[in-house]
């Protein structure tokens, strides 16, 4: 890789205000491969708990807004937003461990991403508990972001909505 996994972290919010040495710890822990576009990543409703940043390139989250079980019917996925190089995904799984909430598929050649399995990385919160605080404080911060930005989303489709049944009236 031609940028090192610390400096990758370092311009990640999740691993914001860590020193050169943590940024080492969490590195070490990282596990890149190499993804061309169209691969699928993770599946909605799939159980995993990794978590993972991107080094280069970039991915969808895609979902089913029709899906109720575990069918899914690739034509009917929508694309929700794009994610690029220094952000992440998987975070939520840090959290609760619960099924994945989105597919993620790459939709970039040769799209880096850096691995960080769960465990492993409670490990080192546990470990070093300053570490710890920085990365669920700033991930706090992170999902707290995302719920707001989502909470617009569904607030400007209701608005869609109402007007569409004020014009229909």
């Amino acid at each position: 890789m031609q940028q090192s996994i610390s400096a990758i972290l370092s311009v990640t919010d999740i691993f914001d205000t860590f020193t050169e040495t943590q940024l080492e710890l969490v590195a070490s822990l990282c596990e890149p491969n190499t993804y061309q576009t169209g691969d699928i990543l993770l599946k909605e409703n799939d159980q995993t708990t990794e978590l993972y940043v991107i080094a280069r390139g970039g991915v969808e989250v895609i979902m089913n807004p029709t899906m109720v079980g575990s069918d899914v019917d690739e034509e009917e996925m929508e694309v929700l937003t794009e994610l690029r190089q220094g952000q992440v995904f998987g975070e939520v799984a840090l959290v609760d461990q619960g099924v994945r909430s989105a597919t993620i598929r790459v939709n970039q050649a040769n799209t880096i991403l850096l691995r960080i399995d769960r465990q492993r990385l409670m490990q080192l919160c546990d470990t070093y508990t300053d570490l710890g605080y920085k990365l669920m404080k700033n991930l706090a911060a992170d999902l707290a972001f995302k719920i707001r930005n989502t909470d617009l989303t569904i607030r400007q489709y209701q608005l869609m909505l109402s007007q569409t049944k004020s014009d229909a009236s």
